[in-house]
């Protein structure tokens, strides 16, 4: 079945704030019959999900502003403005601004589905927030709990 076209002015699309991060849903699987889903990431110096593995996705990104270090397996990199990746499905990958400036990444999944875990475990925010709240030790357990349900291995950091 066809679904209708999507046109998102700039500004508009529903915000979510996960573990810090602000995303800035673009299209949804809902929208795009489950082919893939987009959204627009904004990181602030610190943050970024711990190292984790997609068993169902592709996971492709756009640095659009500031820079980003990427791992990908053992390989640690840093990403400025205009790169392009894509992580494999399977592949053990993480993202973290370790500059002193808010970061914006394109991000799409393909196929889609991942974006419901954000809109379960995230904090809905206002149209216009520009920031989320830091994680809370309650949304990073929600996450860990909701993961395996999503096809998503999060590999904690041992301290």
């Amino acid at each position: 079945m066809q679904h209708p076209a999507i046109i998102r002015k700039p500004g508009e699309g529903r915000r979510i704030g996960i573990v810090g991060d602000l995303y800035r849903f673009l299209a949804t699987g809902k929208e795009t019959g489950g082919k893939y889903a987009t959204f627009e990431a904004i990181v602030p110096p610190g943050s970024g999900p711990p190292p984790h593995v997609h068993s169902r996705e592709e996971e492709s990104f756009l640095v659009l502003e500031g820079e980003m270090t990427f791992q990908l397996g053992d390989q640690r990199f840093t990403a400025g403005e205009g790169t392009f990746l894509n992580m494999p499905v399977g592949s053990l990958h993480c993202f973290k601004n370790e500059s002193n400036k808010t970061a914006r990444l394109l991000i799409t999944l393909a196929p889609a589905g991942m974006e419901e875990m954000f809109f379960e475990v995230g904090t809905p925010l206002a149209d216009d927030a520009d920031t989320a709240p830091p994680p809370s030790e309650v949304e990073i357990k929600k996450l860990l709990d909701a993961a395996p349900r999503y096809g998503l291995e999060i590999r904690v950091p041992q301290k």
